[in-house]
């Protein structure tokens, strides 16, 4: 049974949050977030308790775990970037600076440094078209981004 820093067991960590919840199936996407925020991915045992504690199939589980990107069920690193590679960013150059950072960090979107470090995501829009290209790191936005401004940025997260 895996634990976390705290010494806490996945199934205890998900009873816990279950309770907050009051066991209400309704209210399965925050659930998920919860877990999601406590080890920044959804570690199957988790889904599992999160099924048998709700009284629900595992398969509508996985199926909400899987229907929204923000959920991932791999392991992520500690700092996820996205990449934002709509029209208005794409046209900017956000496909280059794509590259420079796949090249930087030696992983493609979707993958996670050998060091869990970083995750690298793309996304289709972030709504602030005017800024583009845009790359944002656990939340932080970082707007006309250009090839020569990844390293230092990535520094910044070391």
């Amino acid at each position: 049974m895996e634990r976390d820093q705290k010494g806490k067991s996945i199934v205890e960590k998900v009873k816990s949050i279950l309770d907050k919840y009051q066991q209400d199936d309704s209210q399965l996407v925050s659930i998920l977030q919860d877990i999601q925020q406590e080890y920044n991915w959804l570690p199957k045992e988790a889904l599992e308790e999160v099924s048998e504690g709700l009284g629900i199939p595992e398969s509508r589980v996985f199926s909400v775990a899987t229907f929204f990107k923000t959920f991932s069920l791999k392991p992520r690193g500690r700092q996820l970037i996205n990449v934002c590679l709509g029209t208005a960013c794409h046209v900017r150059g956000a496909v280059r600076v794509l590259e420079r950072i796949e090249r930087e960090l030696g992983v493609i979107p979707g993958e996670t440094t050998s060091d869990s470090k970083f995750t690298i995501e793309t996304v289709n829009c972030v709504g602030a078209c005017a800024l583009g290209p845009i790359v944002i790191i656990d939340g932080e936005y970082h707007g006309q981004m250009t090839t020569n401004k990844i390293a230092p940025l990535l520094k910044k997260y070391d």
